[in-house]
């Protein structure tokens, strides 16, 4: 059974003229957000990644097949659709052989940009080590994929409803850089430092560069995750946000697996008076930006 891996027409071209490529993932179309900001936003976020002078490449699986790009009628009927399945490392070769349609994870993104020859992936916050977890051993596949696939994925660093010091723990573990940009602390999603010390800093999107070559040069398996404080103007400061998740989590208790992150946000949501939201969409314009700053200096 081949492989079936499409390009739309703009990522085609880009490839064609050894251009720079962000890949982009599809799950804050599918779950992230409500119609029509997922759509609005997913579009924003496109345009943000070609005004830093690369092509964007937002990943899906539509019919059994991995897309490279979505054409805009594609991404509207992604945002639009319902009960998209939710894909991760676990469950991406399974939908693609029933031939099912469904959104990728940070993880299921690293995988299908890897296949695509992209090297730079942008995205909200990446998935983690969740409170609780010495009890529940719930842990994101996306820390895995960061310790094997060569992508540099550039976030907001951890989604701030984990716990932060445990998923810094795993991924020093698991031996992945773990790189504040301009900052001397990760961030925290809608924070700009979660209040912990990043364990490497870098202030230039060529340094970045420079260090996703030379892990390749080294033959080092694996990515690294590039923490990009949301601008400061957008952000929510830990002191207000932590009453909230605390709140949140307690309200969600009932949620398990892959319910968990989006019932949270949603119920954050509520209890910010939309705020989240609109952090939540700067910060994951500023991640393309940056994202498009370093395919630039890889291309």
């Amino acid at each position: 059974m081949p492989l079936s891996l499409s390009y739309s027409p703009e990522v085609s071209d880009a490839k064609a003229a050894f251009a720079p490529i962000v890949a982009l993932e599809s799950t804050i179309v599918t779950h992230g957000m409500p119609w029509p900001r997922n759509l609005e936003t997913a579009l924003a976020v496109e345009a943000e990644v070609r005004a830093a002078g690369a092509v964007p490449a937002t990943i899906a699986v539509v019919g059994g097949r991995i897309h490279a790009g979505l054409a805009p009628d594609a991404l509207e009927a992604l945002a639009r659709a319902e009960g998209v399945a939710k894909l991760s490392r676990a469950d991406l070769a399974a939908a693609l052989a029933r031939g099912i349609t469904g959104s990728t994870t940070v993880a299921a993104t690293m995988i299908c940009a890897r296949l695509a020859g992209i090297a730079v992936f942008a995205t909200g916050g990446i998935g983690g080590v969740h409170r609780g977890a010495e009890t529940s051993f719930d842990i994101s596949a996306d820390l895995q994929e960061l310790a094997q696939t060569p992508v540099t994925v550039v976030s907001a660093g951890a989604k701030a409803i984990l716990d932060l010091p445990k998923t810094l723990e795993v991924l020093e573990t698991l031996g992945v850089p773990v790189i504040a940009y301009q900052s001397d602390a990760f961030p925290a999603f809608w924070s700009r430092s979660s209040g912990l010390a990043a364990p490497l800093r870098m202030d230039s999107a060529a340094e970045i560069a420079a260090a996703h070559r030379m892990r390749g040069l080294l033959g080092l398996p694996g990515g690294q995750l590039v923490g990009n404080p949301i601008p400061e103007e957008d952000e929510i400061p830990r002191a207000e946000i932590e009453p909230m998740i605390a709140r949140a989590m307690a309200d969600t208790a009932g949620a398990s697996g892959k319910d968990v992150t989006p019932a949270l946000l949603a119920r954050l949501y509520e209890l910010s008076g939309g705020r989240t939201l609109e952090a939540n969409i700067a910060l994951v314009r500023a991640n393309a930006r940056l994202a498009a700053e370093i395919a630039l200096r890889l291309a």
